[in-house]
């Protein structure tokens, strides 16, 4: 009980929280878009039962990251993921991404939403694995449900209010994407195939935790300064 007390615990709570809510976008528009031909009535069902469908595979998906994060090198290889993933956070995306079919049934467009949001999960599983990491051991799939449950509502119901704060305030899309990194940093410095070569230090580890968020930055600014002149043409 003592381990749900400490500041790790709930620090790595809220990156799971922020990291859900700013790879949650477009889980929100996949959502909204196979539920948009529904009956009124049938909708907010179609939402919700999509959406607690989707969570539960991602937490089966989840659990086996955290243990596939103990073989040798994968967390490199994660980490590596990651920065990539935090750099295409920075970049504008084009509209009309989403190709998802709607259905006027159900159980249909349920389907849609879960297999969709497996399809798209690979950064949030792979970020919420790396960020509960910094929990002990025991407590880590127990704090990826809790991190899960309590983006839910975010994610369902308030992502046209955090799209709306993103678009209005930048700043916190960057911090996101660094977060990433920061995480990514974090994973490499703990691999078992490199823990062993490297000083046992919190001074190192957060050393490689701000390289990796400075490396997100950095190349993120740069990619997104160089595709601004192709954008305009």
């Amino acid at each position: 009980m003592e381990e749900f007390m400490t500041a790790s615990f709930w620090l790595a709570v809220g990156q799971i929280i922020m990291i859900d809510i700013l790879l949650g976008g477009d889980n929100a528009v996949v959502i909204a878009l196979a539920c948009r031909n529904l009956p009124a009535k049938q909708r907010t069902q179609g939402i919700i039962y999509g959406t607690a469908g989707a969570i539960v595979l991602r937490v089966i998906l989840i659990a086996f990251a955290l243990a596939l994060l103990a073989v040798p090198y994968l967390k490199i290889v994660g980490a590596i993921l990651l920065l990539w993933i935090g750099v295409k956070l920075l970049q504008p995306e084009d509209e009309g991404d989403h190709n998802i079919s709607s259905s006027d049934k159900l159980w249909g467009a349920v389907k849609t939403v879960i297999i969709a949001d497996l399809v798209m999960s690979v950064d949030n599983v792979l970020a919420i694995a790396g960020a509960a990491q910094g929990a002990h051991q025991d407590h880590q799939l127990a704090l990826v449900i809790f991190g899960l449950v309590v983006s839910i509502p975010i994610i369902v119901w308030g992502s046209q209010l955090v799209l709306k704060l993103m678009a209005r305030f930048p700043i916190v899309i960057t911090l996101g994407a660094m977060l990433l990194g920061w995480i990514a940093g974090q994973m490499a410095y703990t691999d078992p195939a490199v823990k062993a070569y490297l000083p046992e230090s919190s001074v190192w580890s957060y050393a490689t935790a701000i390289a990796g968020a400075l490396f997100v930055l950095l190349v993120g600014k740069f990619l997104q300064a160089r595709n601004k002149p192709s954008a305009a043409a």
